[in-house]
């Protein structure tokens, strides 16, 4: 998958969880990518999809994370991040490896998609759909910083007529 799929499915399931961990999500989403490039810088030749790539040590590093301490969650939400990398080029023709183990690789959907194809950003549009659907069903549950509640915002005087004109079709 393209990075801007990356980003855009962990960044919007994340907003869904806790918006105030978008940024280690999406950092997360990206880091088997620029950690190839930074085991490269070393001098040392890596494939792509190789060692930064196996499904179960994103796995693990998120459930170490998650139920271990972590400080403030930033260490969950980045390797949560890097596990939604892994599923997502899971369902490419490449696939991952699913352990350092096996010459196997792990593949979802039977790995039907290339990268770049259309259906890599109809997949990325649903997940960013469905989570924002999804958000707006919650309606006013808590503190969600991407999606502002105008009309609320207007009902509660907490901005005047004028605010909610210029703002009441923003959905972001």
């Amino acid at each position: 998958m393209k990075w801007i799929n990356h980003t855009l499915i962990a960044g919007s399931i994340c907003a869904v969880i806790s918006p105030i961990h978008v940024a280690p999500a999406v950092i997360g989403a990206t880091a088997p990518d620029w950690m190839e490039w930074v085991v490269k810088l070393t001098g040392r030749h890596i494939k792509h999809r190789g060692v930064t790539h196996i499904l179960t040590h994103w796995l693990i590093a998120a459930l170490a994370a998650t139920f271990l301490f972590d400080y403030q969650g930033m260490l969950t939400a980045f390797a949560w991040g890097g596990f939604s990398h892994i599923i997502t080029d899971a369902m490419t023709v490449t696939g991952v490896l699913f352990s350092p183990y096996s010459d196997r690789r792990f593949h979802l959907f039977g790995g039907r998609f290339r990268t770049g194809d259309p259906v890599e950003y109809a997949i990325s549009f649903a997940v960013v759909v469905l989570c924002i659907l999804f958000i707006k069903l919650l309606g006013d549950s808590g503190f969600i910083p991407f999606f502002y509640d105008w009309a609320g915002f207007y009902d509660k005087g907490i901005i005047d007529a004028y605010e909610w004109k210029q703002n009441r079709f923003r959905i972001l």
